[in-house]
């Protein structure tokens, strides 16, 4: 009555040898890497060198390379750039907790805790007579 099919599926899977695959670890270095070369960009427009450092540090020891670093300032207003800083630190953190790299993830809370601290000193009004 139907005639058999004779062509392989389009939903069988193909011969996977040919496709690279990365592991688990492999894929959250990759994805740490690139949060912390985020948070080196947004450390060194802010002009701290010391902590850009050793952000870059923990790029090079992930990646297997050093990191480029930021060379140009913008306008951008410290509290907005503080702002940047403290998420993409949060998100190293997070990534750094999951594949149980410990010195990547003191290096975010410690980064968070700065990033916390200059917003927080942002926002104090200054003394009345410190004008």
């Amino acid at each position: 009555m139907y005639e058999p099919i004779r062509t392989k599926s389009v939903h069988t899977p193909a011969d996977d040898a040919g496709f690279p695959h990365r592991s688990r670890e492999e894929e959250l270095d990759i994805q740490l890497a690139g949060h912390l070369a985020a948070l080196l960009a947004v450390t060194d427009e802010l002009g701290l060198a010391t902590t850009g450092d050793r952000i870059a540090e923990q790029v090079a020891r992930l990646r297997g390379a050093p990191p480029a670093r930021h060379a140009g300032r913008t306008a951008a207003a410290p509290a907005a750039l503080h702002h940047r800083a403290h998420a993409l630190a949060g998100r190293a953190l997070l990534v750094a907790a999951s594949r149980a790299d410990t010195a990547a993830a003191i290096l975010a809370a410690q980064a968070m805790d700065a990033h916390t601290a200059a917003l927080a000193a942002e926002t104090v009004p200054a003394p009345a007579g410190a004008r």
